[in-house]
């Protein structure tokens, strides 16, 4: 039961990172190679403020603080630069934060932190809690998509050009996209780490980054739905198929190729196209 308990907990802290990756690039359009480095600041935050003994709330949240403060930082430079180099800016923040965390003793260099204390909650407790966490986090993702805010989002991701010309602040909206993704991304950190209750600089490696963009790809940038089903499979496929761990950069590779050579709106836009040709066969037949 423990086991099946921990998988969902993973699970869930997979649905809030992506949701949070979603906001940036499915939203608003903006890509971003480095998201584990957010994941990062929330986790180290979280963990050392309370091996400090700060309680595990007022610290959680702290780690989202750092990630949204350096999510803003990170999104000034994403109105000097776009697309590719926008993608080659975020990579950098993320070997940047890896160098660092590598290289000071009091973040635990290579060794990385030990025995981060636990929230108290007992392990079903706190699977309980991460997913009310990445539900609510769905919620809002539904609740910002269909807001004047989520329709700004989507003038500045289809042309930021032509959004300018409407009177559209872009460089705002970007920077707003960039605090509320990595603060949220701060949160699956901070979650993580009170989790597994060690973490390292492997933790939020590169290939994390990539791994989380898969999710949203595949589950359809844009679509709140997609990305959840897409991060709840993703992460729990490693577990259930072992083999699959080993060749996890291969078999995610291959699925984004597979999906945008045939799909590029992801497991959202096969789910819709199968759901109107279904409707139009049943007004045929009913006809």
């Amino acid at each position: 039961m423990e086991y099946e308990i921990s998988l969902l907990t993973i699970m869930g802290i997979s649905i809030i990172g992506a949701l949070s990756l979603n906001i940036i690039v499915g939203f608003c359009g903006q890509i971003s190679l480095g998201h584990a480095a957010f994941f990062g600041m929330g986790a180290y935050t979280s963990a050392i403020l309370t091996k400090l003994g700060i309680a595990f709330a007022p610290a959680v949240l702290a780690g989202m603080l750092v990630a949204g403060l350096l999510g803003i930082l990170v999104g000034f430079a994403s109105l000097r630069v776009r697309h590719d180099f926008l993608a080659i800016t975020t990579m950098g923040v993320a070997f940047l934060f890896l160098g660092i965390v590598r290289k000071q003793e009091f973040l635990g260099g290579e060794m990385g932190i030990a025995m981060i204390p636990d929230p108290g909650l007992g392990k079903a407790g706190y699977m309980i809690l991460v997913l009310v966490l990445a539900l609510g986090l769905a919620l809002f993702s539904v609740y910002l998509k269909r807001s004047w805010l989520g329709f700004t989002f989507d003038a500045v991701a289809d042309d930021e050009d032509t959004a300018n010309l409407v009177g559209i602040n872009v460089s705002y909206y970007k920077l707003i996209a960039f605090a509320i993704g990595t603060a949220f991304a701060g949160l699956a950190g901070a979650l993580y780490a009170h989790h597994v209750k060690f973490i390292d600089p492997e933790s939020f490696s590169f290939v994390e980054s990539i791994t989380v963009l898969s999710m949203v790809v595949i589950g359809g940038a844009g679509s709140v739905w997609g990305v959840i089903i897409a991060a709840a499979a993703l992460s729990l496929f490693p577990m259930w198929f072992q083999f699959i761990d080993q060749y996890k950069l291969l078999v995610y590779g291959g699925l984004l190729c597979v999906i945008m050579l045939f799909s590029p709106d992801g497991l959202s836009g096969i789910f819709m196209r199968s759901y109107t040709y279904l409707r139009g066969r049943e007004s045929n037949a009913s006809g």
